[in-house]
C-alpha cells in the first residue's frame, strides 16, 4: 500500500471515531426505533474511492466511533455493516464502476444489512424492514451526495486519487 493510501486511511478513520463522538448529538436523527447520525458515511465512502482495505479499516472506525459513543449495541451492530458495503463499493470502483455507481449500488447492500442485523435485536419485520431499512436507505443517499461534495473538492485539490470516475 502507498504511503498516500495509509496517510488517507488514518485521516478517514479518525473522522469516522469522531463524527459520532464529537457530533452524534448535534447532527443525530432519530424516528423511533430507528437513529442516524447524518454524515457518520462519509469518511467510509471516501474510503471506497480508495482502495478496499482502507475501506474496511474506515468501516471498522466507524464502529469503533459507536461503540466509543457508548450508544446501544444495536446501533454498533448497525455500524459493524459499514466495513462490508464499504469493500463491496471499494471492490466496485477499483474495477472501474464510476464513484456515484458504486454509492448507488452499495445503497440497498447497506439498507438490507443494516436492517437485518437488528432482527437479533427483538425488532420486528416492520421496523427492521421498512424502519430500519428504508431509514438506512435515506441516510445512504443524504450520506452520498455529502460524500460525492467532497469527494469533487479532494480531486480538485489532489488530495484523492483521480483514477476513478464520479459519472
Amino acid at each position: 500500500m502507498k504511503t498516500k493510501d495509509i496517510v488517507l486511511a488514518g485521516i478517514l478513520t479518525a473522522f469516522s471515531i469522531m463524527i459520532p463522538l464529537w457530533f452524534g448529538g448535534v447532527l443525530a436523527v432519530t424516528i423511533p426505533p430507528f437513529s442516524a447520525t447524518i454524515a457518520s458515511h462519509v469518511p467510509v465512502m471516501l474510503a471506497m474511492a480508495v482502495n478496499p482495505l482502507v475501506a474496511v479499516v474506515v468501516g471498522l472506525g466507524s464502529a469503533l466511533g459507536f461503540l466509543l459513543k457508548g450508544l446501544p449495541l444495536v446501533i454498533v451492530a448497525r455500524a459493524a455493516m459499514h466495513p462490508i458495503f464499504a469493500f463491496v463499493g471499494a471492490q466496485l470502483v477499483k474495477r472501474g464502476v464510476p464513484f456515484t455507481g458504486a454509492l448507488a449500488v452499495t445503497l440497498p447492500i447497506h439498507a438490507g444489512l443494516e436492517a437485518l442485523v437488528v432482527l437479533p435485536f427483538g425488532f420486528d419485520m416492520y421496523s427492521a424492514l421498512v424502519i430500519v431499512g428504508i431509514g438506512t436507505a435515506l441516510h445512504h443517499a443524504v450520506d452520498s451526495a455529502i460524500s460525492l461534495a467532497v469527494y469533487r473538492s479532494l480531486i480538485s485539490a489532489k488530495v484523492f486519487p483521480s483514477v476513478t470516475r464520479t459519472a
